[in-house]
C-alpha cells in the first residue's frame, strides 16, 4: 500500500475545486481544476490554460465575473483580488458586439415599423 507523504496529503487538503468557463457563438469550453485555497479568480484562469485554447481571449482587458456577477472592482472584487471559493465558476466575457441601449433602440424602431 503506497504511502502519503505528509506534504502531499496537506497540499490536497488546500486544494478547492472551481471551474473557468468561455464561450464564443460556436463553442463553449468549461475546464475544471483543483487551486490552492487563496488563489485569485486571475490566477485560476491563468492556471487553467483557457487563453491557449482561445486567440481572442486578452487576460489583461477582457471582463471576469463569477456566476454572471462581474468582477469589476465596484461592486465587488477585481479578478486580481478576488479569492475562489470552492465551486466558483470564473467566467471571462467577450467584448459586446453591439451597446444594448443601441439594440433595444432598434428593436424599437423595427417594431415601430411593423405597426
Amino acid at each position: 500500500m503506497p504511502v502519503k507523504s505528509m506534504a502531499n496529503t496537506a497540499e490536497q487538503d488546500n486544494l478547492i475545486p472551481v471551474e473557468v468557463a468561455y464561450a464564443t457563438p460556436e463553442r463553449q469550453l468549461i475546464i475544471a481544476l483543483n487551486v490552492c485555497a487563496g488563489t485569485t479568480a486571475l490566477e485560476a484562469v491563468r492556471q487553467s490554460g483557457i487563453a491557449q485554447e482561445f486567440d481572442q481571449i486578452d487576460l489583461e482587458q477582457d471582463s471576469m465575473g463569477i456566476f454572471s456577477k462581474p468582477l469589476d472592482g465596484k461592486g465587488r472584487p477585481t479578478p486580481r483580488e478576488y479569492i475562489l471559493e470552492p465551486g466558483d465558476r470564473v467566467e471571462i466575457y467577450r467584448p459586446l458586439q453591439i451597446d444594448p441601449k443601441q439594440a433595444r433602440l432598434a428593436r424599437a424602431a423595427r417594431k415601430k415599423g411593423k405597426q
